[in-house]
């Protein structure tokens, strides 16, 4: 087999996304202009979204699902007086109504869409259904009924009201919210029905706008390129570990951070820097540091502090660091 094609770049680049292309577009044209070997991004925008879009190349890659996980803010525009199939400006229409609700009316639906709700996803949604997607059975005619699933609403805020038809908000959520779900279920509640007409992301995890280059930002012209700047990068990346910002940081020893990357377990009593006695649940995770340098996230796992996902390996310690597989002090008991 001949050399997996691109070079190994790790970071993440925070593309404030156009309208019109899917998510795994921007993917794929942004991993062409690095020329990297492994890229992904860190939570879908449909075509029709824009905003903050977070593209992880190389080790990057590895904290995708906290940056999945992590919470996101939204602004949307929700157009009273049709509903569409799609739930957006893309849809056909498929009923109509005359009401448009007042401010005080919308403002009295909100809270009981905030909190742990349970929400009916788009039929024209990525979900899985008997193995099929379901805006492709929809597509073909044969939308599926999707059940409720949880999900996590912070707050939603009217912003303004630019005319009776439409009304702009914010919303803060948790992983799998329906910005085009919720804007149905506030037109409903208000006794009418709508869709959302403009949709941006303004925010996902540690990224928001201020950290977002548009696609003209990024230099995606290589007919420019020369022996000199070769291997200069399109545009620079944040650090991978910029994705873990948010978790509390464990500062550990050279001797402890090589067992963690080596995969041994450490007795959370014998730390240096030892863990706040109530922050040692399983659900907790530690961002473990050495000095200013993140090797990576663990938790205490059956009463020991164990890696949960590291950024780094063996390497990072040199060539000739000690084998912690084959010590005695490395062993798990």
């Amino acid at each position: 087999m001949g050399r997996k094609r691109g070079r190994d770049i790790d970071g993440w680049l925070i593309l404030d996304k156009p309208l019109g292309p899917t998510s795994t577009d921007m993917v794929n044209k942004l991993r062409w202009a690095f020329d990297a070997k492994k890229a992904g991004h860190g939570g879908t925008l449909d075509p029709l979204a824009s905003g903050v879009l977070p593209i992880a190349f190389g080790k990057a890659t590895r904290t995708i699902p906290y940056i999945m996980d992590a919470t996101k803010r939204y602004r949307f525009t929700l157009t009273f007086g049709e509903s569409r199939t799609t739930d957006d400006l893309e849809g056909e229409v498929l009923a109509t109504s005359p009401n448009r609700p007042t401010d005080d009316q919308i403002r009295a639906v909100l809270p009981a869409l905030t909190g742990n709700v349970m929400q009916v996803p788009p039929v024209f949604s990525a979900l899985r259904v008997g193995g099929e997607r379901a805006y492709d059975m929809a597509r073909a005619g044969r939308p599926p009924e999707l059940l409720p699933r949880p999900a996590r609403i912070d707050s939603i805020t009217l912003v303004e009201r630019p005319n009776a038809d439409t009304a702009v908000f914010d919303v803060q959520s948790g992983k799998g919210v329906y910005m085009r779900s919720l804007a149905r279920d506030i037109a409903l509640a208000c006794g009418t029905v709508g869709h959302i007409s403009v949709l941006r992301r303004t925010k996902c995890g540690p990224f928001d706008l201020s950290h977002a280059l548009t696609i003209d930002q990024i230099s995606l012209d290589k007919s420019t390129q020369t022996v000199d700047n070769a291997d200069a990068l399109p545009a620079p990346l944040l650090d991978a570990a910029t994705a873990l910002v948010d978790i509390p940081a464990l500062a550990v020893t050279d001797a402890e951070g090589r067992m963690l990357v080596w995969g041994q377990s450490i007795d959370p009593a014998d730390l240096v820097h030892p863990l706040p006695a109530s922050s040692q649940g399983e659900d907790h995770l530690w961002r473990a540091m050495i000095g200013e340098h993140v090797l990576g996230l663990c938790h205490v796992c059956h009463g020991r502090l164990r890696a949960a996902r590291m950024l780094e390996n063996h390497e990072f310690f040199g060539e000739h660091d000690v084998d912690y597989r084959r010590t005695p002090h490395g062993t798990d008991f």
